[in-house]
């Protein structure tokens, strides 16, 4: 089952009880699969029209237990099922009313948290999916119209949750690509089992690269002390070669011995071979003055 799945499962099992919240899930719902058709003079026909059965089945829910009326289900096959719930005649009137069918949907009460918690769930329940956050962190709400898009990102910035949008082909899509946004997209949606996963994932995401920039940093000064030991080791050689070591004072000439004794040795542990010991700032200077020998003679050389 795909992690967009399991989101859907747990918002089912947390519908809205309260009529008020039930009517602004299933205005989302409408926003994202419904539409009117008038029969006759004052005697329009709600559908809503879904390739998914259980969002066919959450919508026949809460219609029944919100309006308690008759409700026509069918069911017809294309290249996939199509279900389509119908609701017509009177009873049909409440829903165009509840719903903002008629008017724009800035009519719909969406006066408190509640509300907008609910109508959020049902337009994710339709038309909404997110990435499996061990591959990559994606959520998105895809939406028919600029008009519905900019609705239902009102209602997540009212959250606190700064959602994007970008066109594909004729939708608008609302995404968020931040994972602590998508945990809070989570929790609003009463997806805690799904939020715990997300964080799992975060979190050995957070140590595996806070292991990866360790590994990467000492790996960096690895190399670095290395490529050092290196070029001082050819400089107290050129030193030596041409005699100019014999010629400098005794503590350089000890620290050009036992740098060529440990080539692998780091600074601090080469300073231990002195008597008295010297530390890492003294061995830095005096390798760095033999340094500064060998580039003197060689331009002289030159």
């Amino acid at each position: 089952m795909s992690f967009s799945q399991d989101i859907k499962e747990q918002i089912a099992r947390h519908l809205p009880q309260k009529r008020k919240d039930r009517i602004s899930f299933l205005a989302a719902m409408f926003m994202q699969c419904g539409h009117r058709k008038e029969i006759s003079e004052n005697c329009p026909a709600v559908y809503f029209v879904t390739e998914r059965e259980d969002v066919a089945r959450i919508c026949f829910t809460l219609l029944k237990k919100t309006y308690n009326i008759n409700i026509g289900c069918s069911v017809k096959y294309a290249h996939t099922e199509v279900f389509r719930l119908k609701i017509k005649g009177a009873e049909s009137l409440d829903i165009c009313r509840d719903l903002c069918v008629e008017r724009d949907l800035a009519g719909l009460d969406l006066d408190d948290a509640e509300s907008r918690r609910a109508f959020i769930s049902g337009a994710f329940l339709c038309s909404g999916s997110c990435n499996d956050p061990q591959k990559s962190y994606h959520l998105e709400i895809v939406c028919d119209t600029d008009e519905k898009a900019d609705f239902l990102k009102e209602q997540m910035e009212r959250f606190d949750i700064k959602a994007k949008t970008v066109c594909r082909k004729n939708h608008r899509v609302i995404y968020l690509k931040n994972g602590s946004q998508i945990v809070d997209m989570l929790a609003l949606m009463d997806a805690h089992v799904s939020l715990m996963v997300m964080e799992n994932s975060r979190i050995l995401k957070d140590m595996r690269n806070s292991v990866n920039r360790r590994v990467n940093c000492e790996t960096a000064n690895i190399s670095k002390t290395v490529s050092a030991a290196v070029k001082q080791i050819e400089d107290i050689r050129f030193l030596e070669e041409t005699g100019r070591l014999s010629e400098l004072n005794a503590g350089l000439k000890d620290m050009a011995r036992i740098r060529l004794e440990n080539p692998e040795l780091p600074l601090q542990e080469l300073g231990k071979f002195f008597d008295p010991p010297i530390g890492k700032s003294g061995v830095n200077h005096r390798l760095r003055s033999l340094c500064e020998e060998a580039a003197k003679y060689r331009k002289v050389k030159a």
